[in-house]
């Protein structure tokens, strides 16, 4: 898989794709990721890519004309799916992070300011557009780096074990359920006995258990509940 994102701020990219799962899935070939500086689009010498919003009102808006360069210069591949990062976007869930793991090349367009001019939407530039939540970032750098975690996650040999995947959280429209690990004891708090007890049936039925609870409790959203409704039993 392929990733390119388009960004005023390349350097903020590099540290995080050099450390951790990313770093090693980009050196081992598995995955591509590549960032390129919005401002070699622009088109005045001073690489200019922002301009006062017509009507008046605060801040700068990012330009239809550099938007469109940029993006018609790195989408002549037409696998390439562009993703505009954006408070204005359908909220990112795991389900959209699964469905855009099995496209081949991602272009990922970092907002930036009060937004960019509205030209570039009805041209049709962005396939799609993301927010990482209701709430509001200086711009898409944060929100296009989270999105190329969790893609990265779902790439076929990125984490070892694919049965760490398909049990996190939301994967199965729950929360995961709680883990613990040596000591057996801390602090007076003990690790529970079903997970000591080396039987896996009943291991799974604790782990499915507590994962159920836990959603009621913080995400009943999650199944189809308000939060003062209480939830069917394990039975």
């Amino acid at each position: 898989m392929r990733i390119e994102i388009l960004t005023i701020f390349p350097d903020y990219f590099r540290s995080p794709l050099e450390a951790s799962l990313l770093g090693k899935a980009i050196a081992a070939g598995l995955l591509e990721v590549g960032v390129m500086d919005l401002r070699d689009f622009a088109l005045d010498p001073h690489r200019k890519v922002d301009d006062e919003p017509y009507g008046g009102g605060p801040g700068m808006v990012m330009m239809a004309s550099v938007i469109t360069a940029a993006i018609e210069a790195r989408r002549g591949d037409p696998s390439a799916w562009t993703v505009l990062l954006t408070p204005d976007g359908a909220r990112l869930t795991q389900e959209s992070v699964a469905r855009l793991a099995r496209r081949p090349r991602l272009l990922l367009f970092c907002g930036r300011y009060e937004g960019i001019d509205e030209r570039a939407r009805n041209l049709g530039l962005f396939d799609e557009e993301i927010s990482l939540g209701d709430f509001i970032l200086p711009g898409g750098e944060a929100a296009a780096l989270a999105l190329v975690e969790a893609v990265s996650r779902l790439v076929p040999g990125v984490v070892g074990r694919s049965e760490s995947v398909e049990r996190e959280s939301f994967a199965r429209e729950r929360l995961d359920y709680p883990h613990y690990t040596r000591p057996r004891e801390f602090r007076g708090l003990a690790v529970p006995e079903a997970l000591l007890s080396g039987d896996h049936a009943r291991i799974e039925r604790f782990r499915r258990a507590r994962a159920l609870e836990r959603t009621r409790k913080r995400r009943p959203d999650l199944l189809g509940l308000r939060p003062e409704e209480p939830g069917e039993g394990e039975g």
